[in-house]
């Protein structure tokens, strides 16, 4: 299966960030990609936090989700549509969440991010819990053969999630790391995650200069089941492209039995 991890700069308009997801999506699809993964907030990076409060969708409801929703129909993708904000149970908090969309258009999967990011190195703050209600449950899909586990982003910090997929085939990890913790814990995470799971790893991330002013970190990539990095896009909008190869994927697991070593 060939797949794509799209990555994107996403300002404060809804509409633009909508038409170059769906931009992006059209041009993996000419490319002949089966799957494509957005990064996370593709639809909006605002001025503060609690704009993600006014965009809120219901599940099922929405010019998000319809856009996620037409665009794998119309083009025969299954879309792993970043993470978009979705009511709460309380009117001043949203969820985190990434939608998946198979061929047809239908949503087959939802995971609602369950680590909540919070940083303060006295020049940068970041507290997600301000707006975002934390999310419970490991998510698995299955796309045609190949068998996807869901995370976004600061989960990637937290390995205890993802043994929960242990003998899934990919996992997705759309993101909108910051440039500082990017620059110094992205790809080493991305790679460790990989290599422990066996498993390739696509993480479609924001990257670049936001109109907020905020600098997100980049460098979408795919990466194999022994760690080695396929493809990658350091920064600015583009797709990046590899081949999920089950054959390699059955080479590292056998030559290597390390999931079947487990104690604990």
């Amino acid at each position: 299966m060939k797949v794509a991890a799209l990555q994107m700069v996403s300002g404060p308009d809804v509409a633009a960030n909508l038409a170059t997801a769906r931009r992006l999506l059209e041009d993996a699809a000419a490319q002949g990609a089966q799957l494509a993964a957005l990064p996370e907030y593709f639809c909006l990076i605002g001025a503060h936090d609690g704009d993600k409060l006014a965009i809120a969708e219901t599940p099922g409801h929405g010019p998000i989700q319809a856009l996620l929703a037409t665009a794998a129909r119309e083009l025969g993708l299954w879309v792993i549509g970043g993470t978009l904000p979705l009511k709460g149970d309380t009117p001043d908090r949203v969820r985190n969440s990434t939608l998946v969309y198979d061929p047809s258009g239908a949503c087959v999967a939802r995971y609602d991010k369950i680590h909540l990011f919070a940083f303060d190195n006295g020049r940068e703050s970041y507290d997600e819990g301000r707006v975002l209600e934390a999310g419970s449950t490991p998510t698995e899909f299955q796309a045609g053969e190949v068998r996807v586990g869901l995370s976004v982003c600061y989960d990637l910090r937290f390995p205890e999630l993802f043994r929960t997929y242990a003998g899934c085939d990919l996992l997705a990890v759309p993101a909108a790391f910051t440039y500082t913790t990017g620059e110094k814990h992205w790809e080493l995470l991305l790679r460790a995650r990989a290599v422990e799971n066996q498993c390739y790893v696509i993480a479609p991330a924001q990257g670049g200069t936001h109109p907020n002013g905020r600098r997100t970190w980049g460098h979408s990539l795919v990466i194999d089941p022994w760690g080695e990095v396929l493809a990658v896009l350091p920064e600015g909008e583009g797709v990046v492209l590899a081949e999920l190869d089950p054959a390699r994927l059955a080479q590292v697991r056998q030559q290597l039995p390390a999931l079947a070593h487990r104690k604990l």
